[in-house]
């Protein structure tokens, strides 16, 4: 009988004070905390390249040295075929018999780990991620080292946090500030790389995870020039001045980026579909891509390796046509048999020679220069694959120090990146995840919940029970047809709520054979009602509904009378609201005034 009847003692608590943001002083924790993160990625992104030059120079030239030779000035042999085979078979084993979740270039498995995996990563991917990657690019993989960093800062991230007593959301926070450490310890792109994180790792834009991510970079941004040095990463400044006209071809060459990038990306999950056809276990198919990238080093030894020789090469514009046509073509079937592998490595480097190489042919017939060209080549074929163009746009700006570039990188990848929305519905990111089963939605936009008050959708008629009634009368009323609601709110005589009464409930005392003289409110129990208040936002009371398990909710003001209710139907007529604003067109401008008969 306790349980018949809810009741609150006392009025609806005011909602708290409203404001366009919700971070509090744990924020100042999460800043700390990010600190150390930031600095470790820094760290990481040191290591990674000193391992993937000593195992360049080890295997390629014989000698022991941490300084990155570059593969393009090697002799063709027989080598090229083996020691990206022998790379690829190492790295096959660590993967499965290590973890598998070294497999790929990193940026889909943080992803993955964000989403699915409460951003908990182990510590085997903190340490087999980057020594996998060195072995596979040391030996020839033609892969860049943004992704196994990503993905190491993000594990050393993720393992920080799991030390401390934090929420799933905490720990993504960390997690996606170690990446953005170690993408700037590589490049040295601090501001890239926070929007790197907003656009494709965070799936939010708050304080509470935006100021780390800032603290974290601006750490690492601080350790570089001690571990890697000052400056820009690809020193480049080429100001054209083109005309106002030039702005058509800007928008031009982002389109062919955008084709660029969704050719490559249909390529490479159409070779990772042959890969899964194979009678073999996955373990052998990095050594299988192995052979494939000695037989394109036969063709082109620069097309091998990190690449950051042939960056540097396209934006000088010196690089005679015929060298990059033979580059844009073996690097691009290289890469993609590789990355469908399996193989361990990331995807900027190469989309930036690929794109680079791509505009760098069209520079040979606009003006301005093969150089200037080929960087908006590079920004808008990775701000296209990876729909993240504004990192785009800005990462080529940190890379080079060319601001001035800036307007036409901005356009080049805004028409990549509507080229790609536009022809593909997943990103050379995204596709490999949805393939696992897990859907990704990456439009960020003002939940309508917390938009919309309540008394914006509450019904203002509420049928209501008094409080001082019989309950032989109550069992009548629910046992006739006059019962519409499962649920009635009751009231007293000035229309204050004092609980609400449930159907079952009331059956329930009608079987047990209580006192039929009592009145309701003598069977009031001690628990408060779901309810809210008028002025507070719909989404603070659909948690409350939802954690509580409630199908409606008595809505009263700040003397506690009651003022109306709102029920699940009420709640999702607030998405219903919403999707009409986005699809419901019309025209109030212009139209023909008809006049009723």
């Amino acid at each position: 009988m306790s349980q018949s009847l809810e009741s609150p003692h006392r009025c609806a608590a005011p909602p708290s004070a409203l404001g366009d943001f919700t971070a509090d002083r744990r924020v100042l924790l999460l800043l700390l905390m990010a600190s150390a993160v930031g600095s470790a990625g820094a760290f990481s992104a040191w290591l990674l390249l000193k391992l993937i030059a000593l195992v360049t120079n080890l295997v390629w030239f014989g000698q022991v040295s941490t300084v990155l030779g570059s593969l393009a000035g090697l002799h063709p042999g027989w080598r090229m075929i083996v020691i990206p085979a022998v790379g690829g078979l190492i790295v096959g084993l660590m993967a499965r018999y290590g973890s598998d979740k070294i497999r790929g270039h990193g940026i889909p498995e943080a992803i993955e780990a964000i989403l699915i995996g409460g951003s908990r990563l182990s510590p085997k991917v903190a340490v087999l991620k980057p020594l996998s990657s060195a072995i596979a690019i040391g030996t020839g993989g033609p892969f860049g080292a943004e992704g196994p960093i990503i993905m190491t800062g993000g594990a050393f991230g993720s393992l920080f946090a799991q030390f401390f007593h934090l929420s799933a959301m905490e720990r993504k926070t960390l997690l996606v500030a170690g990446a953005a450490a170690g993408m700037t310890g590589i490049f040295g792109t601090p501001v890239a790389a926070v929007l790197l994180s907003v656009e494709l790792l965070l799936f939010e834009w708050k304080p509470r995870s935006l100021l780390p991510v800032i603290v974290a970079v601006l750490a690492a941004a601080s350790w570089r020039p001690f571990l890697l040095g000052a400056g820009p990463l690809f020193p480049f400044a080429h100001d054209p001045m083109l005309p106002w006209w030039a702005l058509f071809l800007f928008l031009g060459a982002g389109v062919a980026a955008g084709l660029q990038s969704s050719l490559l990306t249909t390529m490479l999950y159409k070779t990772e579909d042959l890969f899964e056809r194979l009678p073999v276990h996955w373990m052998w198919w990095p050594a299988i891509g192995g052979i494939i990238v000695g037989l394109g080093g036969l063709i082109e030894p620069g097309a091998m390796g990190v690449g950051y020789d042939m960056i540097a090469a396209l934006l000088s514009g010196h690089m005679p046509a015929t060298e990059v046509e033979r580059l844009l073509l073996v690097k691009a079937v290289i890469w993609i048999v590789a990355l469908a592998s399996g193989t361990s490595g990331g995807v900027l480097a190469p989309l930036f020679i690929l794109g680079g190489a791509l505009g760098a042919l069209e520079g040979l017939f606009l003006p301005g220069g093969a150089g200037f060209w080929a960087l908006l080549g590079m920004s808008a074929t990775m701000g296209g694959a990876m729909r993240a163009p504004l990192t785009g746009a800005l990462f080529a700006v940190e890379l080079t120090g060319d601001l001035h570039a800036l307007p036409a990188l901005l356009a080049a990848n805004g028409a990549a990146y509507a080229v790609t929305v536009l022809i593909l519905k997943r990103s050379i990111l995204t596709e490999k995840i949805a393939r696992r089963g897990v859907h990704i939605a990456c439009e960020y936009g003002t939940d309508p919940f917390e938009r919309m008050r309540v008394s914006e959708i509450m019904v203002g008629a509420v049928d209501t029970l008094p409080a001082s009634m019989p309950i032989d009368e109550a069992i009548a009323f629910f046992t006739t047809s006059a019962a519409r609601h499962k649920t009635y709110p009751m009231i007293d005589a000035e229309g204050r709520l004092i609980g609400t009464l449930h159907r079952a409930a009331i059956l329930r005392l009608k079987d047990a054979g209580s006192e039929k003289a009592a009145q309701l409110r003598d069977l009031l129990s001690d628990h408060s009602p779901t309810m809210g208040r008028p002025e507070e936002l719909v989404g603070s009371l659909a948690d409350r509904m939802a954690m509580n398990d409630v199908g409606c909710a008595p809505i009263v003001d700040a003397t506690g009378r009651l003022v109306g209710i709102v029920s699940r139907k009420d709640i999702l007529r607030v998405r219903v609201e919403a999707r009409a604003l986005e699809q419901e067109r019309s025209v109030f401008l212009g139209r023909r005034r008809v006049n009723a008969a």
